[in-house]
C-alpha cells in the first residue's frame, strides 16, 4: 500500500510580489552578479596587481552580501509562507545552497574590510572561487523551480 501522497500543482503562486512579479528573482539578480564580478576582479589583481581591483572585490562582496540577504529575506518568506513551495525538496535545497553562498561571501567580505589586498591572495580567491560555485548551485535549483515545478509562474487567462 502507498502512502497518500497529495500531488503538488504546477503554477504555484508567488506572495511576495510587486504588481504581481515575484521580488525574489528581481532582487536576486544583483549578487549573483556581485559574486560573480567579485571572482573576476580578483583575478583582475591577481594578474594586474593593480589595488584597484582590490578595492572593487571588496565593494562588490559588500554589496553582494547586503543585495544577497534582502533576495533571501524575500524567498524565506515565499518559502515559510506558501505551502505549495514549502512542501518541494528543491526548494529547500535551494534555500540551503543560497544560505551557505551568503554565509561563505559575508566571511569573504568581512575579510576584505580588514584588509582588501592581503585578503586575495589566496584564502580570498578561494572564497570567490567558492562562492561561485554556488551561485551556481543555488542558481540551478532555482530555475529548476521555476521551470520544472513553475514556482511563481502563473497559468494566464488569454488562451
Amino acid at each position: 500500500m502507498k502512502p497518500f501522497h497529495r500531488p503538488l500543482p504546477k503554477g504555484t503562486d508567488t506572495h511576495v510580489a510587486i504588481a504581481r512579479h515575484p521580488l525574489h528573482p528581481m532582487l536576486v539578480t544583483f549578487p549573483i552578479a556581485f559574486y560573480l564580478g567579485a571572482l573576476a576582479s580578483d583575478g583582475a589583481f591577481w594578474f594586474s596587481g593593480d589595488l584597484f581591483w582590490a578595492r572593487a572585490s571588496m565593494w562588490l562582496l559588500g554589496s553582494a552580501t547586503i543585495m544577497g540577504t534582502l533576495a533571501g529575506l524575500a524567498g524565506t518568506i515565499e518559502l515559510l509562507w506558501v505551502a505549495d513551495i514549502r512542501h518541494r525538496a528543491a526548494s529547500w535545497t535551494h534555500f540551503v545552497a543560497a544560505v551557505m553562498l551568503l554565509a561563505v561571501g559575508g566571511i569573504n567580505w568581512l575579510f576584505r574590510l580588514r584588509d582588501p589586498v592581503e585578503s586575495i591572495l589566496y584564502e580570498g580567491i578561494y572564497l570567490s572561487g567558492l562562492g561561485a560555485a554556488l551561485v551556481g548551485t543555488a542558481g540551478w535549483l532555482g530555475g529548476k523551480l521555476v521551470f520544472e515545478h513553475q514556482v511563481g509562474v502563473e497559468e494566464s487567462d488569454e488562451n
